[in-house]
């Protein structure tokens, strides 16, 4: 699946979203959309019907819980959204790490390394925590996201050593992504869709085959370099957990093996992930290669 998600909603309302944040609680926030915003969702959107699949035929639930998941997958989706323009805004959550050694000790080293991430919790907060005055982290977002957004963000990562490198059409993100790791830089992608280069890898991935972007898995095993795996779950109405988790391969394996090897520790831990947090699965298309309910 080509990503091309972005956020909902135009610079005047991101603009005023922010402003209310200042001054509320986000779990008024969350109530009202609960309440009120998610209703409507889950009767006009499609992602219903997908995520109510997933729920029945990955997770195996009955169909009142997977119908009572679904409502409860769209209110967390939701309450990430609305906690990315709460940090926008200023607000504080409390982050617990686990793996944080194997962050810290690539960091402090001369050689660049890869963190994969998801679209599983809400990845966007490990740029503003995993951060550290060795290296420059490099995080690839998607090139059509909204400016307001962008602009955002940026402001968020001042200070922080994140740089951002936008998806571009033409490609032109794989000479950043080149530049970056030749300066021994950390560069962050999402590995669980397809972004520009159509190549891809079908992955077996809980319990049926999956499709997942070849380019990731390449561009770590082109140097031989060092792969975590992060997820960032929402544990608590404001607290989260960050889970980093190192990806093991033969770097003296042929090329396409290690590829092979990436790919599928990569794939086995976000199944991991997802068993734990299956209300934080938030691919909302057709995500694997022969669904049937």
């Amino acid at each position: 699946m080509e990503w091309t998600g972005t956020t909902y909603g135009n610079a005047w309302m991101h603009k005023w979203l922010i402003r209310m944040l200042r001054y509320i609680d986000v779990r008024i926030l969350y109530a009202f959309t609960s309440v009120f915003v998610i209703p409507v969702c889950l009767l006009l959107n499609p992602s219903a019907g997908i995520i109510y699949r997933f729920f029945r035929v990955r997770m195996k639930y009955g169909r009142l819980k997977a119908a009572l998941s679904t409502y409860t997958n769209h209110c967390l989706f939701g309450q990430v959204v609305i906690d990315k323009f709460a940090m926008y805004a200023g607000k504080k959550f409390r982050i617990e790490i686990d793996g944080q050694d194997y962050y810290q000790k690539l960091a402090a080293g001369d050689e660049s390394f890869i963190t994969l991430c998801s679209h599983v919790g809400n990845c966007e907060i490990a740029g503003y925590t995993l951060t550290q005055d060795q290296k420059v982290l490099n995080a690839l977002v998607f090139y059509g996201e909204k400016a307001s957004v962008m602009i955002n963000r940026a402001k968020l990562f001042a200070g922080k050593n994140v740089r951002m490198i936008p998806i571009r059409p033409d490609m032109g993100h794989l000479f950043e992504i080149d530049q970056a790791l030749q300066k021994g830089e950390i560069v962050s992608m999402p590995a669980d869709r397809i972004f520009g280069s159509q190549k891809k890898l079908s992955l077996p991935f809980m319990g049926e085959t999956a499709d997942f972007p070849y380019g990731p898995f390449s561009v770590a095993t082109l140097r031989g370099l060092n792969v975590l795996v992060i997820h960032v779950m929402k544990i608590k109405s404001l607290t989260y957990k960050i889970y980093v988790t190192p990806l093991d391969y033969d770097k003296d394996a042929p090329r396409q093996e290690q590829i092979n090897q990436l790919a599928t520790g990569y794939a086995a831990e976000v199944e991991r992930i997802v068993k734990i947090y299956p209300t934080q699965w938030y691919n909302y298309f057709e995500f694997w290669n022969n669904e049937t309910v």
